[in-house]
């Protein structure tokens, strides 16, 4: 008897079952599909292991894998891929991206790498950049990071100083992928009523280039009441899934809907290769904070954004 249930699918587990020839072996993993005669078991590596009830000898509910230590600067990289600019350039490895003004995180310098030139020189060139394109210069640099330290060296300041940190939380799959409370449908390619549900009023013109932009993302809806009413975007870079745009219509919150749409993502992306999520947030945000927390996100690391000081009028 297997010891498990439909009801700790999305959960780890530990099978012991036998083989055609006869020897036990065990397979750790999370528990992806349950019906009378067989269970699916997801490995880390994404293989799925199909069993028959038949032949399991054991099997067990066991805690979610450890959140093990992120590399944070391959992650910093990592969020500028998942959701890449409409417009990008470098200064040495330094990224340069613009989207008509469109988020912080899509029109700011990631001052990521090798320059190639000394900082006040590269400062310049950004300057040089977004004024070209009528946009404010700014940086995004994580805190206490020595490149900011640096920046803020040449004159930068918090463009931001009324708002609080964006913090950046990451999460094993083994923490988010239990089976979703709604149905979740995720797709390739966002429709309106996507875009509708994910912006109050009409999407800013340069969205549709910055959410479709990366080179495999989908586009996650749960639809209530015949209306699309929650929604959020999934990206894949590497073994990273990135989750952004979790939005849900104000007269359906409080019901597990942003979780549910966080679950949908997780699960796709265990189907991807994916293994580990990042998602950013505003520190001040408690909802959402509560929502990412509760589901195992843990603080990589806090950023902010620096703008050149503006000389005071004379």
């Amino acid at each position: 008897m297997s010891g498990l249930s439909a009801r700790d699918i999305g959960h780890r587990v530990v099978v012991r079952h036998r083989l055609a020839g006869g020897q036990l072996t065990d397979v750790i993993g999370v528990l992806q599909a349950y019906d009378a005669g067989s269970l699916v078991v997801r490995h880390s590596d994404s293989t799925p292991y199909r069993i028959r009830l038949e032949d399991v000898s054991a099997a067990k509910r066991i805690p979610p894998m450890p959140l093990r230590p992120v590399d944070v600067e391959q992650l910093f990289l990592t969020t500028a891929l998942g959701r890449p600019a409409a417009e990008t350039s470098y200064v040495g490895q330094w990224l340069l991206r613009a989207s008509g003004g469109w988020t912080g995180r899509a029109n700011s310098l990631l001052p990521a790498g090798d320059p190639g030139m000394p900082v006040s020189e590269a400062l310049k060139r950004a300057e040089a950049f977004y004024a070209e394109r009528g946009l404010p210069p700014l940086a995004l640099v994580r805190l206490d990071s020595p490149v900011a330290q640096e920046i803020k060296e040449q004159g930068w300041v918090d463009a931001r100083p009324e708002q609080s940190d964006v913090l950046v939380l990451h999460a094993t799959l083994d923490h988010l992928n239990a089976g979703p409370a709604h149905e979740v449908a995720i797709r390739d390619k966002p429709d309106a009523a996507w875009y509708q549900a994910a912006f109050e009023g009409t999407p800013p013109a340069a969205a549709p280039a910055v959410m479709e932009g990366a080179p495999k993302a989908v586009f996650a809806s749960i639809e209530l009441d015949g209306q699309v009413v929650a929604v959020g975007r999934g990206s894949m870079t590497g073994h990273w899934l990135g989750v952004d745009a979790v939005r849900v219509d104000p007269a359906y919150r409080r019901r597990g809907l942003a979780t549910a749409v966080l679950q949908g993502l997780a699960r796709w992306s265990g189907q991807q290769g994916g293994r580990r999520s990042y998602v950013e947030v505003l520190e001040e945000n408690t909802a959402a904070m509560t929502t990412y927390t509760n589901l195992g996100y843990a603080v990589a690391y806090r950023y902010r954004y620096l703008t050149v000081s503006t000389p005071p009028s004379r």
